[in-house]
């Protein structure tokens, strides 16, 4: 090996043991601060009322079906697994708190229905919406709610209109009791 290439090697080693000696900062402190933790803030904790094992109900009582919600992926994602009462609904979301300061819901369901739900938290209640296409060629604007109550229960509303919020019609409202 080349007296030069031994002299190069041999000052860089003893300039990284100088710098390691000395507490460089640089060095030290990523050495030793642990990385913040994503999705630790409390935004990402705004749906967490959401949370838990429900069996979820119409407002005249009939039970609707059973819903779990989960925190998944290392506290970053709410993941609902919703099961109607008589087993023949099945459906997912994934909700997220984003870079754009918004909350995310992706829905889909063995029915083939996909919701692609934004929003947030307004005067306590989590609320998302998305404008679809109807059948008929209009466009709809859905809107859905998650207030947290009194008694520990939620209630999700769900209701769409087509004239600009003139007049809404209720899509589904459920009230959610922990098992």
């Amino acid at each position: 090996m080349p007296t030069t290439t031994l002299v190069h090697r041999g000052a860089a080693a003893i300039a990284f043991g100088a710098l390691l000696a000395a507490g460089t900062p640089a060095l030290t402190q990523e050495a030793t601060a642990p990385a913040p933790r994503p999705c630790s803030g409390p935004e990402h904790r705004q749906f967490d009322f959401w949370v838990g094992d429900w069996e979820v109900t119409q407002p005249d009582g009939t039970v609707a079906g059973t819903n779990r919600i989960e925190i998944i992926l290392g506290g970053c994602v709410l993941q609902e697994s919703w099961r109607s009462a008589n087993g023949q609904s099945v459906g997912h979301s994934f909700n997220v708190y984003a870079r754009d300061g918004k909350w995310h819901q992706t829905w889909v369901d063995n029915g083939g229905l996909l919701l692609e739900l934004v929003g947030g938290l307004e005067d306590g209640r989590m609320v998302m919406s998305q404008e679809r296409a109807t059948p008929d060629g209009q466009t709809a604007l859905h809107e859905i709610s998650w207030t947290k109550m009194e008694t520990g229960q939620v209630k999700q509303h769900w209701r769409a209109t087509t004239d600009d919020g003139q007049t809404w019609k209720d899509v589904f409202v459920g009230i959610y009791t922990r098992k």
